[in-house]
């Protein structure tokens, strides 16, 4: 227990400044002066000044870089080589409360590659002679033979040679309807198969399946992008040499060492150092009371920056579910409501997403189900089913042409719907077309008031889905989109962002999006309805989904990097002033401590007041 508490860093410095804290309060009372044979400030120097000591040295001996920490460590050096206790105390409790800011909004390890690497299916079921073998996923040549049933996983990139069936890709493209697959169609690996068993040649290696290739570009994407430096380590070098210098010119002109220590005291940059972290902390702080969690600090900065924002259609822009949208009778005689309940009687029970779309239309309404019998589920088709003694088939247009069903009185409106990118299924009795059902993802009622909000920030709104043009372009319209991209892989949406010229934000829900998430400059994920890669792959989350939350997102980013300015300015200044009132001799090392603590606690309460933000 004791050796798992102390490997938490966080916690170990937490008690370190609580109880350096209690010690400085007690050092400037004097309350245990006669009890110890040593000022009990020594306890905040040992306990919070230490690290820093160390760390500095061991970064310019062994990395031969200055930090912020060597001015630091200076300063406090001189202040306990004076003797002045409590100065040193404080200036190593302000680096520590500095860093416990930090460490709350430090990164945490991604999970998104991980989940991508869980998606990689591990065996495979391959013909050897007239058997199938189950073996390890790597093993699969090309031109292999492999079967996959009903509710497998697909192991690798392949063509589909035998039978039929209805493959959900949403991992890799986003599509929120099932894709129908027949012989000759392309197979994507990691994608699965819903309904009955079919065979395929494997074109690639596991090793060079879609799947893996994304998890590449995922691993290389992480690792390009860097942590911010902080402000304070950039401009180490040069702040060692101007508190030096000051503290020398001091030295030599009054003959006061003493003098030459306060500078030191009030030139160690706390306040400058604080300005970051804090407002950081703060803004986090709010978001999350909004529903809207942020991973980290450096996350915080370039969704600050954005200039564009990517977002993938389905789940982001719409729900994810497709939904039906109009019923267009065709035959005299026949009406919208008798066509959804000959179609949801057909497909009472059925388990493709579309069926489903149709029975919850049609329960909506409050219609009573008929009673089908001999159903026969046409794999990658349609179903068809005996209802009230009239043998009704439903399914995609191409089927009725199979069935030898005239579908020429309805062709116009077919072109119609297709234009708007809607999904049709098609409704015959006793081979007469009936009517045609209407299914689309349908926009969230948010959706065109965000994208206003974002472009009256200055930010352009784009559109990158793996639909089909017309789907997307429908829903650009309703959203107030202008800039599309449809058709889209998970590594085309990368590479669009990265080479837009444009510091772009990406918005997405699921796996496929978790590629762009990592690559773009900030991601954004739909934490409720997202996957967990999506999640894992993204700078912010919106817990609830709740899109109309973007714009404020925004907002209060833009906000936290203006309050960091400020914390910045008025840091240099009051540190300007310090070094000038201890080379006159006006400040000493105490007055100077608390001075230096007074430029520290303005910072922090600065930043502190981004807590009363709201969204208005």
């Amino acid at each position: 227990m004791l050796r798992r508490w102390l490997e938490n860093e966080t916690k170990v410095t937490l008690f370190c400044v609580i109880l350096g804290a209690v010690s400085l309060a007690l050092s400037l009372s004097g309350a245990l002066g006669e009890l110890l044979p040593f000022d009990i400030a020594w306890t905040a120097i040992i306990l919070c000044g230490t690290p820093i000591v160390t760390g500095a040295c061991r970064a310019l001996v062994m990395e031969r870089n200055v930090k912020a920490d060597m001015l630091v460590s200076i300063a406090l050096v001189a202040s306990a080589a004076t003797r002045e206790w409590f100065a040193a105390g404080e200036v190593a409790i302000i680096m520590q409360i500095g860093s416990l800011l930090e460490d709350c909004t430090s990164a945490r390890a991604r999970k998104g590659i991980e989940g991508l690497v869980k998606l990689t299916p591990r065996t495979a079921r391959v013909r050897r002679g007239r058997e199938d073998v189950i073996v390890p996923a790597e093993e699969v040549r090309v031109g292999d033979t492999l079967t996959v049933l009903a509710g497998e996983t697909i192991p690798v990139d392949g063509i589909l040679t035998k039978g039929g069936t209805s493959v959900n890709q949403s991992v890799m493209t986003g599509e929120s309807i099932p894709v129908d697959k027949k012989e000759g169609d392309e197979l994507i690996s990691g994608t699965l198969n819903q309904y009955g068993t079919f065979e395929m040649r494997a074109e690639k290696a596991s090793g060079d399946s879609s799947l893996q290739r994304m998890i590449a570009l995922a691993e290389t994407a992480d690792a390009e992008k860097a942590p911010v430096v902080r402000l304070a380590d950039r401009w180490a070098t040069w702040l060692v040499f101007a508190a030096l210098g000051c503290a020398a010119a001091a030295w030599l002109l009054s003959g006061d060492f003493e003098r030459a220590v306060t500078v030191l005291v009030v030139f160690c940059p706390c306040a400058f150092i604080l300005a970051t972290p804090a407002a950081v902390a703060a803004a986090i702080g709010n978001l999350t009371r909004y529903g809207i969690l942020i991973r980290t600090g450096d996350a915080l900065q370039r969704l600050a920056e954005v200039e564009c924002i990517a977002f993938d259609k389905t789940g982001t822009l719409t729900y994810g579910k497709p939904a039906v949208t109009e019923i267009a009778a065709v035959s005299p005689g026949s009406t919208s409501d008798g066509i959804l309940m000959l179609a949801a009687a057909a497909e009472q029970n059925s388990e493709h997403p579309l069926g489903k779309a149709v029975l919850a239309a049609c329960m909506k309404g409050g219609s009573q189900l008929l009673e089908a019998v001999n159903t026969t589920v046409l794999a990658g088709q349609g179903i068809s089913a005996e209802i009230a003694s009239r043998r009704v088939i439903v399914g995609k247009p191409g089927l009725m042409e199979q069935e030898v069903i005239d579908m020429t009185g309805a062709a116009w409106k077919l072109r119609e719907l297709y234009g708007r990118g809607a999904t049709v299924i098609a409704v015959a009795a006793d081979g007469t077309l009936m009517g045609l059902i209407a299914l689309s993802d349908t926009v969230r009622e948010d959706t065109p008031d965000t994208v206003a909000a974002l472009k009256e920030q200055g930010i352009t709104p784009v559109l990158l889905t793996g639909d089909n043009e017309a789907a997307a372009g429908s829903i650009a319209r309703i959203a107030g989109i202008s800039e599309v991209r449809s058709s889209m892989m998970p590594e085309d949406k990368m590479s669009f962002i990265k080479e837009s010229g444009r510091k772009t934000a990406m918005i997405g829900d699921g796996v496929n999006d978790a590629l762009a998430l990592s690559g773009a400059y900030a991601g954004i994920a739909m934490g409720g309805i997202g996957s967990d890669i999506a999640v894992e792959s993204a700078d912010a989350v919106l817990v609830s989904d709740d899109i109309k939350r973007i714009p404020y997102l925004m907002r209060m980013t833009r906000k936290c990097m203006a309050r960091i300015r400020q914390n910045i300015v008025f840091s240099l200044v009051i540190n300007f002033i310090a070094i000038i009132l201890s080379a006159s001799g006006v400040l000493v090392p105490v007055t100077a401590a608390l001075w230096h603590n007074f430029g520290s606690v303005f910072v922090v309460v600065n930043a502190v007041l981004l807590l009363r933000e709201r969204d208005r």
